[in-house]
């Protein structure tokens, strides 16, 4: 305890190069920790929201668009298909299940998905209050988004027509909420979900006040008494967003995507491989930024060498006084060690809280943009081998001027001075 004490009233004693090479230390440990955390983040979310889904069923344009759209809810869609030309490429034997998605609205930034009750079941999603929607305009309501908008069971509320807030809302037809899910950590957390059928009712009630028809025009397209022509026409009109698909045989499957990218009028998308294209792209930038990292934590460690070294020779007079009065030279070797160790644990400790600090700002916007929650608080695995590094970086900074130790002439020193 003796020594560590010294070793920091040596250190206040130089407040300002102290102080740079902590801030060095720092600010290399909070960028690798903060990027070890976002890495961390997204591949727990990428992961956990693609799992059982091997291709996505969608209109022609980028795969990573139609991935980020349809799986994670967090890009534009790429546009709509016919069902009926969906079903019939999804009806093949290989095809263990098709979700089919309908999007395009949302409700106070939140977006409204018309699907099937499979969709919940595929993301292991259970119920909190109430039960799954029956009829159209029931919606079932994520649990961020209860939370968030306070919505519960029987409320009934509008929908807006896209997702910057800006669209028209939905006055003529209102949805009711039937059920609210548990927190399940997946995309189910941030959407409302209602069936197909709403949808389109939705849709097809606000193109036809946009043409100008009127309640003629609403009668025709409720009305049952429909002509055999109006009826095919109707159903061949019925469009939606993507479709997720989940194949028995993955290798086979690729025969399946295959055929729809040149036969058809839509494209299909892997989620794996564009994950993978996008960690990929994403990763030279986390690599770039790690070196930065790494070469400021050495830096970091030259000026606590300097430091040292420079310490060292001013108070050569000072060593060689306590070596005089018993003192040996490995215990001096320690205390100008123990100050590169204590450079080191400050610094890592700051570090992490600038990471931390870092990540919560990020999170909020995280947030606001995205409705994904990013919330790691307890060390990583790969922080403690962080911890490691930093304090070989330290110590090596401090050994190498703290051999001067053994190389003071005592009597010459006292001479001299």
């Amino acid at each position: 305890m003796n020594l560590l004490h010294i070793s920091w009233k040596n250190l206040k004693d130089k407040p300002l190069t102290s102080f740079l090479s902590i801030l060095l230390m720092s600010l290399g440990i909070a960028i690798i920790s903060l990027l070890l955390l976002v890495g961390k983040q997204l591949e727990e979310k990428f992961t956990r929201n693609i799992q059982g889904i091997d291709m996505v069923l969608g209109a022609k344009g980028s795969p990573l668009q139609l991935i980020l759209a349809a799986v994670y809810q967090i890009d534009s869609p790429t546009g709509n298909i016919n069902m009926d030309e969906a079903m019939r490429f999804t009806r093949n034997p290989m095809v263990q299940s098709a979700i089919p998605l309908s999007m395009g609205d949302s409700y106070q930034g939140y977006r409204v998905i018309g699907t099937t009750p499979k969709y919940i079941e595929h993301f292991q999603g259970e119920f909190e209050q109430g039960k799954a929607f029956e009829n159209a305009l029931e919606i079932v309501v994520g649990a961020k988004v209860a939370r968030n908008l306070g919505l519960k069971v029987g409320d009934s509320f509008a929908s807006q027509h896209g997702y910057d807030g800006e669209g028209d809302h939905h006055e003529e037809s209102k949805f009711k909420v039937v059920g609210i899910l548990k927190q399940s950590n997946s995309v189910l957390d941030q959407v409302l979900i209602t069936p197909l059928e709403s949808v389109w009712a939705v849709h097809e009630h606000h193109e036809a006040e946009e043409a100008g028809k009127g309640a003629n025009a609403l009668k025709l397209l409720t009305e049952d008494e429909h002509s055999e022509h109006g009826e095919e026409h109707h159903e061949e009109a019925k469009e939606i967003t993507a479709m997720l698909v989940k194949f028995r045989n993955p290798a086979m499957g690729m025969m399946i995507s295959r055929s729809i990218n040149e036969n058809s009028t839509m494209q299909t998308a892997t989620p794996a491989i564009e994950m993978n294209r996008l960690f990929a792209l994403m990763g030279v930038g986390i690599d770039t930024l790690k070196l930065i990292a790494l070469v400021i934590i050495i830096v970091s460690g030259i000026s606590v060498f300097v430091s040292l070294y420079n310490s060292l020779k001013e108070r050569k007079y000072e060593m060689a006084l306590m070596l005089s009065m018993g003192a040996s030279r490995t215990k001096l070797f320690l205390l100008l060690l123990s100050e590169g160790l204590i450079i080191s644990i400050i610094g890592y400790v700051v570090g992490v809280f600038l990471s931390r600090l870092g990540l919560g700002v990020m999170a909020q916007n995280v947030e606001q943009n995205f409705h994904y929650d990013f919330g790691v608080l307890s060390l990583l695995a790969e922080e403690v081998w962080l911890l490691a590094g930093a304090l070989i970086i330290g110590l090596l900074a401090a050994a190498i001027p703290s051999l001067g130790i053994y190389k003071i002439d005592i009597s010459r020193t006292l001479a001299d001075d």
